[in-house]
């Protein structure tokens, strides 16, 4: 994969976080987006890829690392944004209070940025959806691109004896 792949997904990535910060914060359309326990590990899963990709873009004796490091976090990401889509399906499971949420809101990282990582919203709760979809099925459209760009382009990156 081409060095500015990394940066480009990297970028691609922190817009994802500050539009999920912009739905928290501002709302879109007058409705206001608290974030859930899974949408947290969402962040979290955008967040990991994107300063992976940083890494592999600045540090290219670790690019192979980085790389993998970017598909499990994508990986991770897929799989949780799948199941906040079975949440939203099924409306009677619910992910809301629950120990997720009380471990989570634990950690003292969360308590000094909390605008960022605080879950206070419910999974199963109906929001309206963004640009047609749901903000789990954009997360889950998301992480599969980048899941299948960094899969397809890390099959010739680990088969090349070049790390560049």
């Amino acid at each position: 994969m081409p060095k500015i792949t990394y940066l480009i997904i990297s970028f691609i990535c922190f817009f994802l976080l500050c539009f999920a910060l912009f739905l928290q914060h501002v709302g879109w359309l007058g409705v206001h987006y608290p974030p859930c326990p899974l949408c947290i590990f969402q962040r979290i899963g955008f967040l990991g890829i994107a300063l992976s990709c940083l890494g592999a873009y600045l540090i290219s004796p670790l690019r192979k690392s980085f790389h993998l490091l970017a598909i499990i976090f994508a990986l991770a990401g897929l799989a949780v944004a799948l199941r906040h889509s079975w949440v939203i399906a099924h409306p009677e499971v619910s992910c809301g209070i629950d120990p997720l949420e009380v471990f989570i809101n634990q950690f003292s990282f969360v308590e000094s940025l909390a605008f960022f990582f605080k879950a206070d919203g419910f999974c199963s709760t109906p929001l309206p959806p963004v640009f047609f979809l749901s903000v789990p099925s954009w997360s889950l459209l998301f992480f599969c691109v980048l899941f299948q760009n960094l899969t397809t382009s890390g099959w010739s990156l680990f088969r090349s004896k070049d790390n560049t």
